[in-house]
């Protein structure tokens, strides 16, 4: 279980995408990074990316991260890479809204640190260049806990904004909560098939009255 060990991130010495990309791509003695992406490529209180490498990956996107880390997958990032693997792509990337740790998403900090957040965005841009052939696929899996900061409401937006650059296609599995939100990876079913997510008509009229 990882509980922030700070108030705010503000407190801490964030590491740029760049810099921690530029560390995750050496030989790890943890982890085969042939096989894995994982930046920052050490235990942080912050985490842009986790995933396994391949030319098709399914981005999935979370809310924040908790304490996944290569060949140690908890539940939940065991179901994204089986419906990952079930709906054919080779690999997975598991993104979030918001790039802190904690296990408890009430433990969130109660306002956004513009610095992650534009690392996030940074780290979110190179998951999508990831995508060697076809349009990339992100799959909306945050569930309702998408309420529980107002800030996240608008680092979904930046989202759009950069996945539309890309041709990005968006979509869900699963029923949606009766609010509309996406359904959260964990007790899908391994064979759920994705299917197409507006998320453009979901922000306009779900997150922004949520």
């Amino acid at each position: 279980m990882h509980i922030p060990a700070c108030d705010t991130t503000s407190q801490l010495t964030v590491l740029s995408f760049a810099d921690a990309l530029e560390q995750a791509l050496q030989p790890s003695p943890d982890y085969n990074v042939e096989q894995w992406l994982y930046v920052p490529n050490t235990y942080a209180e912050y985490r842009y990316i986790l995933g396994t490498r391949g030319e098709k990956p399914l981005i999935c996107v979370g809310v924040n991260p908790s304490t996944a880390a290569p060949n140690d997958l908890d539940n939940t990032l065991k179901s994204v890479e089986r419906i990952a693997l079930g709906n054919g792509y080779d690999s997975f990337i598991m993104f979030n809204v918001y790039a802190q740790r904690a296990t408890r998403p009430d433990d969130m900090e109660r306002t956004l640190n513009p610095q992650l957040h534009a690392e996030n965005m940074a780290a979110f841009r190179y998951a999508l260049e990831q995508t060697r052939s076809g349009r990339p696929a992100i799959w909306a899996a945050w569930g309702n806990i998408i309420e529980k900061r107002p800030y996240l409401a608008g680092c979904v937006r930046d989202m759009i904004s950069v996945g539309t650059e890309f041709g990005a296609q968006w979509f869900s599995a699963g029923k949606r909560s009766a609010k509309g939100h996406p359904h959260h990876p964990l007790y899908l079913r391994k064979d759920s098939p994705l299917d197409p997510f507006d998320v453009e008509g979901y922000v306009s009229h779900v997150l922004r009255h949520s």
